[in-house]
C-alpha cells in the first residue's frame, strides 16, 4: 500500500537524517534587528547533513525505502538543512492601518556533494506548506515532519536550493494567530523569508553552493498552493523595482485558488473535509485582516455557536499545541458538524434552504460527504460550529450577488461585482481570480496540480474555475470560458488531474501518465489495505480519508519536480 510505503519511507529517510545532524552552524553570530525580510541570527543554526549516498544507502535497505527512491529519484546531491528565522508582518490591517512586524521562521535545504549539480549556482525553490493546525510545525525539524522530509528528497537532493519558511503564528513565531488565506500578508512573508535565506548563503558551511541568477521557482501545496500563487502574483509587482523577484515558474498544487466560489460553496452546504478545523482559522484571519467578521473582537456569537464560545475563544484555539483529537473530545470543537441540520427559515429563500440541508447539489458520492458536515446526525450528535444566521446570510449575499463560478459558472467565472456581506468581501479581497500569469518576452508558466476527486479542496470550483479541467483520456483539455482561457489555450499554463486516466488518441501523451498510473494504483492499494482491516463499504471511506493529505501530495509533486526539471533542461543548466 503506497500510503503505508510513503510513511515508511519517509521514516527511513527521517532516521537517516538524524543519524547524520550535527547541530552546527559556524560560530560567528550576527543577531539581525527583525526587521522585515532580515535574517534574526546568521549565519543560522545547521540542524541536519548527510550526503547523498548516505541518504540513497538507507533508502536503499529495504523495499519501502527503494518504492520512495522510486518516486522521489535517487538523490545526486547531500543536504545541508539550516533553520531560519526572520522578520516580517503580520495580518492585522484592520481599519487601514499598516501591519504590524513580527517574527516566523522555517526552512533553508542547500544541496551539497561533488556532482554539477550540488554546488556553484543553483537554482532558487520557494515552498509554501499546506494547513497544519499544530502550532510547533517545522519544517526544519526534517526526522519528525513529513512536508519538510519530502520536499527534501523531491527537491534538495535534486539539486534546488530550498527555502520553506513555517508561516507566522507557527514554531517560534510569537504571533498568536496565523494569517490563514490572507493573501497580502502570506505573500509578502514569502518574500521575506526569500530575502533572508538568501542572506544566509554566503555565511553556510555550504557557501560554495549559490543562488543561480534568474532561476527562482514558486510551489507549494494545499494552503500552500494559494500562498505560491498569491507570492507570484506580488513578485510580478514588485519585479520591476527589484528583478531579483522575478519568477521563473510556478507549481501550484491542490490549492483553494478561487476563495470567494469556494466559500460560496462551503456555506451553500457543500461541506469540505476538514471544514471544522478550517473556518475558525480563516474566521480569525479574517477579522484581524478587515475588522468586521465578528460583532466585536470579544463578541463571535454571530459566527461561532454559543456551546463552543462558553467554552472559551473560538477564534484563538487554532493552530494549537493541542493535538486536534484532544480538542474535538474535550468539545472544544466538533468533529465534522459545521452547519445545523435543521434548515434555517424566514430567510431569502426558504425552499432552497429545505432542499440543501445538507446539500444536494453534487454526485451522489459526493453528497454524501457533504451530509457529514451537518449535525446533529446519526453519526455526529454534536451540537454545530457555525450559527445559522451567518450561513443564511452569506448565501443569501451569494444570490443577490452571484460568483461567477458558482453556483451558476459564466464566461470568464468572474468575481461577485460588489458583495455586501463582509465574509464574502474578504474572500474576493483574496482570490487569485484577480490576477493573471504574465506572458511577453519573460513568461512565467504555470503548472496546476491535484486530484479531481479531492474531498478537502475542490478541484473543479478552484483549478478548473482558475484554468480548466486539462487532459483527460480521448478528451481534450477544456480551458474555454475559465478565468485563464486565453493563458491556458497558449500553453502557458498546464492543467494535471492526477485522478484521470492515462492519454489515449487524439492526444499526445503529456508526460505525466506513469502518475496517472501510480495515483491509481495508490487508491487501489489503499482500498484493499481497507478491506484487509475490516471495512464494509470497499475502501471507499480510506480513500477519501487519505486523498488530500497522503494520497495527492507525492504525485503532485513529482509532477512539479520534473515540469521545473524541463525548465531548466531547456536552457542547457545542469540538473540531475
Amino acid at each position: 500500500m503506497l500510503r503505508k510505503l510513503l510513511s515508511l519511507g519517509i521514516a527511513m529517510l527521517a532516521a537517516a537524517l538524524t543519524a547524520c545532524s550535527d547541530g552546527t552552524g559556524g560560530s560567528e553570530v550576527s543577531p539581525g534587528n527583525g526587521a522585515q525580510g532580515t535574517l534574526i541570527f546568521n549565519p543560522p543554526l545547521r540542524v541536519v547533513t548527510i550526503t547523498a549516498a548516505d541518504l540513497t544507502a538507507q533508502l536503499s535497505a529495504t523495499p519501502t525505502g527503494q518504492q520512495l527512491l522510486q518516486i522521489a529519484g535517487t538523490p545526486t546531491c547531500g543536504i545541508d538543512v539550516h533553520y531560519i528565522q526572520y522578520g516580517t508582518i503580520d495580518g492585522s490591517t484592520a481599519g487601514g492601518v499598516s501591519p504590524g512586524l513580527t517574527t516566523a521562521s522555517g526552512a533553508l535545504m542547500v544541496p551539497t556533494g561533488p556532482a554539477p549539480a550540488c554546488s556553484g549556482p543553483r537554482p532558487m525553490l520557494l515552498y509554501a506548506h499546506g494547513t497544519a493546525v499544530d502550532r510547533t510545525t517545522n519544517l526544519a525539524n526534517v526526522p519528525n515532519n513529513t512536508e519538510g522530509t519530502l520536499i527534501a528528497a523531491m527537491f534538495a537532493a535534486q539539486g534546488f536550493i530550498v527555502i520553506a519558511p513555517n508561516y507566522a503564528g507557527y514554531d517560534s513565531s510569537p504571533l498568536q494567530y496565523h494569517p490563514f488565506l490572507n493573501g497580502d500578508q502570506q505573500s509578502q512573508e514569502m518574500i521575506d523569508a526569500l530575502r533572508a535565506g538568501r542572506t544566509a548563503l554566503g555565511k553556510i558551511p555550504a557557501s560554495s553552493t549559490t543562488e543561480a541568477p534568474g532561476l527562482l521557482f514558486l510551489t507549494g501545496y494545499s494552503q500552500g498552493g494559494y500562498v505560491a500563487m498569491a507570492a507570484a502574483k506580488a513578485m510580478q509587482a514588485q519585479q520591476g523595482a527589484d528583478p531579483s523577484l522575478t519568477v521563473t515558474a510556478l507549481a501550484a498544487m491542490s490549492g483553494p485558488y478561487a476563495l470567494e466560489a469556494f466559500g460560496d460553496m462551503v456555506v451553500f452546504g457543500g461541506v469540505n473535509l476538514g471544514a471544522t478545523a478550517f473556518l475558525p482559522m480563516l474566521a480569525t484571519s479574517y477579522q484581524h485582516q478587515f475588522g468586521n467578521i465578528y460583532n466585536s473582537p470579544n463578541d463571535t456569537s454571530n459566527v461561532f455557536e454559543p456551546h463552543y464560545t462558553a467554552l472559551g475563544p473560538v477564534d484563538a484555539i487554532l493552530p494549537s499545541n493541542t493535538p486536534f483529537s484532544t480538542l474535538v473530545s474535550t468539545g472544544r470543537l466538533p468533529q465534522l458538524g459545521v452547519f445545523s441540520s435543521t434548515a434555517p427559515t424566514g430567510t431569502c429563500n426558504d425552499p432552497f434552504f429545505a432542499a440543501n440541508t445538507p446539500f444536494t447539489g453534487g454526485t451522489p458520492q459526493q453528497n454524501a460527504l457533504f451530509a457529514l458536515g451537518f449535525t446533529p446526525n446519526a453519526g455526529d450528535p454534536s451540537v454545530n460550529l457555525i450559527v445559522n444566521t451567518l450561513r443564511r446570510d452569506v448565501v443569501c449575499d451569494a444570490f443577490l450577488h452571484p460568483d461567477g463560478a458558482f453556483p451558476t459558472p459564466t464566461a470568464g467565472v468572474p468575481l461577485a461585482a460588489a458583495p455586501a456581506h463582509p465574509v464574502r468581501q474578504a474572500t474576493k479581497h483574496n482570490d487569485m481570480r484577480t490576477w493573471h500569469p504574465t506572458p511577453g518576452p519573460t513568461p512565467e508558466p504555470v503548472l496546476l496540480c491535484g486530484g479531481g476527486n479531492d474531498p478537502t479542496v475542490f478541484f473543479p470550483t478552484n483549478t478548473g474555475t482558475m484554468a480548466g479541467t486539462g487532459a483527460s483520456g480521448s478528451t481534450p483539455p477544456n480551458h474555454a470560458g475559465t478565468f485563464w482561457d486565453a493563458e491556458a489555450t497558449a500553453g502557458l499554463v498546464r492543467v494535471l488531474d492526477v485522478d484521470t486516466a492515462v492519454l489515449t488518441a487524439p492526444n499526445s501523451p503529456d508526460g505525466f501518465d506513469p502518475l496517472r498510473v501510480g495515483f491509481a494504483a495508490a487508491k487501489t492499494a489503499t482500498a484493499q489495505a481497507a478491506i484487509a482491516a475490516g471495512a464494509t463499504d470497499g475502501g471507499a471511506a480510506a480513500v477519501t480519508q487519505a486523498y488530500h493529505g497522503t494520497l495527492v501530495p507525492p504525485f503532485c509533486s513529482k509532477a512539479t519536480q520534473g515540469f521545473f526539471a524541463q525548465i531548466l533542461i531547456s536552457i542547457s543548466f545542469p540538473y540531475p
